[in-house]
């Protein structure tokens, strides 16, 4: 073998290597960022999770507002790509435990009587005026001593939280939002940036507080985080006096 031959099936060779380690760690790479996203959503291969769709606020019992359809969407990509199945159900036709599967619960307390549960059994420091007379106070979420006022069209509010009890059990994720508009501003914040939020929280249990800015002009596309309330979300108010 002459001097050309030899340099032509090192460089060959040279080549083959370099690209199957390229491909290994890339593959590689791509595997591990899955599992940690199986982990956080509680979405291993093949598992089953539950889609929690509340009801359109003056509407029928079975409508859904568009918004809260794109959250849906926003969401089925997350579990698609976790290889995860999703079954879809209505916020009165849920009749599980908590923990058994992931779940996503999408509504405020007022369109989602599952929200409420969620609220009252690990969330007992939060409340939300659901009162339907106009008012200051209207959809306004407390927490903590703060008070997030619904002002339509300019500021919206929405809760997104991981859930669980215990270890091992399946989280349940919460978008708790004022309107169908920041449900999906939710949605659409925990798609970008779970990576962020299971790098900062772990498979710990956490409440955040997000802040939907002038939905009417840019929907909900401007989200902004404003705080972590988990402690305060997760202490129960004192009674009143």
């Amino acid at each position: 073998m002459n001097d050309d031959v030899r340099n032509i099936v090192l460089g060959v060779i040279a080549t083959a290597l370099s690209g199957g380690f390229g491909w290994f760690t890339r593959t590689y790479k791509w595997r591990r960022a899955l599992r940690r996203k199986q982990t956080f959503f509680g979405l291993p291969t093949g598992s089953d999770c539950l889609f929690v769709v509340n009801r359109q606020m003056g509407g029928t019992e079975s409508s859904l507002h568009r918004n809260d359809a794109f959250a849906l969407l926003e969401i089925s990509a997350l579990i698609k790509d976790c290889g995860a199945n999703v079954q879809i159900v209505t916020h009165d036709g849920a009749r599980q435990g908590f923990g058994a599967r992931a779940e996503f619960c999408v509504g405020g307390p007022v369109s989602n009587s599952r929200t409420t549960a969620h609220l009252t059994s690990m969330l007992p420091g939060v409340r939300v005026d659901t009162s339907s007379e106009p008012g200051p106070d209207r959809g306004a979420i407390f927490v903590g001593g703060e008070a997030y006022s619904w002002q339509p069209g300019l500021v919206e509010y929405v809760l997104l939280a991981r859930l669980t009890t215990e270890q091992g059990s399946r989280p349940v994720f919460l978008l708790s939002g004022q309107t169908a508009n920041s449900n999906q501003a939710a949605a659409r914040y925990l798609a970008r940036h779970h990576e962020g939020l299971a790098r900062k929280y772990g498979n710990r249990s956490f409440c955040i507080m997000l802040k939907v800015i002038n939905s009417d002009a840019y929907g909900p596309d401007v989200t902004e985080l404003v705080a972590d309330v988990t402690a305060a979300a997760r202490t129960p108010e004192p009674a009143a006096a």
